[in-house]
């Protein structure tokens, strides 16, 4: 009987992201470091002065309806913070597009969502249907967050002291929250 191959379609294995999260090192050295095991730290060098990367020009792009998405501003608010807190080199500019990205788009199906509300008509038989922006919306949000999560799990691995105050999550809450009043 033939042994199986190693190669099963990626049905197996780990996967990422999967499993138990590591213990930040500032949360180690506070709690004496349990177990003795050494405390690993990325070893990416921080080059003072380093500039934010340009944004590409698609995340202010100009929307269909005129006005122009926000994904810009939050790359700058979000680069602007890691560099602060000094983990901006850690980050690659193209995760913070796609976070930047999820998270505009997600603003702008909850604006449509509230310019339209949360009914539509079906195109065939024109009864009442949830909107689509609803569905589209949870999507990005899903996403943004799985991409706030990656951001700052990398954060809390790489900083040695306790970092605090607002973050950029908590900005694009209050973008949305201002974007509703009008």
């Amino acid at each position: 009987m033939p042994t199986k191959s190693n190669n099963t379609g990626g049905r197996g294995g780990a996967r990422p992201g999967a499993g138990r999260k590591k213990t930040a090192i500032a949360d180690k050295i506070i709690s004496g470091n349990p177990g003795n095991r050494k405390i690993t730290v990325l070893d990416i060098p921080e080059i003072e002065g380093v500039d934010m990367p340009k944004p590409h020009d698609f995340l202010s792009a100009e929307q269909r309806d005129g006005s122009l998405l926000q994904a810009e501003e939050i790359y700058r608010e979000t680069w602007d913070w890691l560099k602060k807190i000094g983990c901006a080199a850690k980050i690659s500019p193209q995760l913070l597009e796609r976070y930047a990205m999820c998270s505009a788009r997600w603003i702008q199906c909850e604006e449509m969502t509230s310019r339209m509300g949360f009914l539509s008509k079906h195109p065939t038989t024109q009864k009442p249907i949830p909107s689509p922006f609803i569905n589209i919306g949870i999507n990005y949000m899903n996403q943004a967050v799985r991409l706030w999560n990656e951001i700052f799990q990398t954060v809390k691995e790489n900083c040695s002291v306790e970092y605090g105050g607002s973050n950029p999550q908590d900005d694009v809450m209050e973008r949305l929250l201002r974007a509703r009043k009008g």
